[in-house]
């Protein structure tokens, strides 16, 4: 491995476009990129000036100039696309969510254990700069008691029965592709909840058009969700303690500003993530350093948090009756 760490980009879709535009941006070394036709990775390269494009992924994993690869292929293919990597000998970031259920999700990080590898979700939100300001404001105490989170995500997104995110064999619906960032958003603040309601309508395809979620945890605190893929919501969050709250503008998961108001509703401080791009190297950029310093697993986004969200979900699923094909 050379000093400076070389991603692998598998996969060629619209995901795999903005995070890729990202890395260039930000001067990350984007070597190599992987897709089922040897078309498509070279149009993909030629469009962000890769060096080496592959016209498949077991090519891709086996470059020996390659030490990182993204997993960017929709979610059913996950668990495959990382074991892949994995036995290549690459570390992987994985799109959200990173399998299908938690324990696909626990057979990818016992693999990668095994291996001495790090692989991570690609939860991108939770490396944002107002993300890390809002650890730093609750970790000082100036919420006082935080016990209570309210987020949503709700998106008007095509009804073509057709596309992908309502297509139940690709895990289209709004849990997985909507609903993993607020629940996730819950995990960072508050850990595995104690108890958990649910609730969801469905389209005509199977997949959830709205998800609703209260969740309780062992130390009393609540946290309340609704994802949507069928309507536009205001997309904020706020985040409740005994002295004050946080209120995360529009929209809540991408780079934004912070309001801090103390208990008398007075705003105490206001924050504003300024990012080149759309801010998805931030999780690059720990992956990286997380390799770097020798370990198998991020302090901001741990693998067992990740499994423990994956089957959180699971039970989210019991709940509304939501199952995938093949299960």
């Amino acid at each position: 491995m050379t000093d400076t760490l070389r991603w692998g980009i598998l996969a060629t879709g619209g995901i795999a476009h903005l995070f890729t535009a990202d890395l260039v941006l930000h001067g990350f070394q984007v070597q190599a990129v992987g897709s089922r036709t040897q078309q498509s990775a070279d149009t993909f390269a030629a469009r962000f000036g890769i060096p080496t494009a592959h016209g498949s992924y077991e090519a891709l994993v086996a470059d020996p100039d390659v030490d990182i690869i993204y997993v960017s292929t929709p979610h059913p293919f996950h668990a495959e696309n990382a074991a892949l990597a994995l036995k290549a000998g690459k570390h992987v970031l994985i799109e959200k969510p990173i399998a299908m259920n938690g324990r696909e999700a626990r057979e990818i990080v016992d693999l990668a254990a095994s291996l001495g590898l790090l692989v991570m979700e690609a939860m991108w939100t939770r490396f944002l700069p107002h993300m890390v300001r809002v650890r730093e404001i609750i970790a000082a105490g100036t919420l006082g008691d935080v016990h209570t989170l309210i987020a949503d995500h709700t998106q008007d997104l095509p009804d073509d029965p057709k596309h992908r995110l309502n297509d139940l064999a690709l895990g289209g619906g709004a849990l997985l592709d909507l609903a993993i960032y607020p629940l996730s958003f819950a995990s960072d603040l508050f850990g595995r909840p104690e108890t958990i309601l649910a609730s969801a309508s469905f389209k005509e395809t199977g997949a959830d058009a709205q998800v609703a979620t209260i969740f309780r945890y062992p130390g009393g605190q609540i946290a309340t969700t609704l994802s949507a893929s069928d309507t536009q919501g205001p997309n904020t969050a706020t985040i409740l303690g005994t002295q004050g709250r946080i209120d995360i503008d529009q929209v809540w998961y991408s780079p934004t500003t912070i309001h801090v108001r103390g208990s008398d509703n007075e705003i105490v401080e206001s924050f504003t993530a300024e990012v080149a791009g759309r801010g998805m190297h931030f999780q690059a950029a720990e992956m990286e350093q997380v390799i770097g310093a020798g370990k198998t697993s991020s302090d901001i986004l741990p693998t067992e948090e990740v499994v423990a969200i994956m089957e959180t979900l699971d039970a989210v699923r019991d709940q509304i009756g939501l199952a995938y094909p093949g299960e």
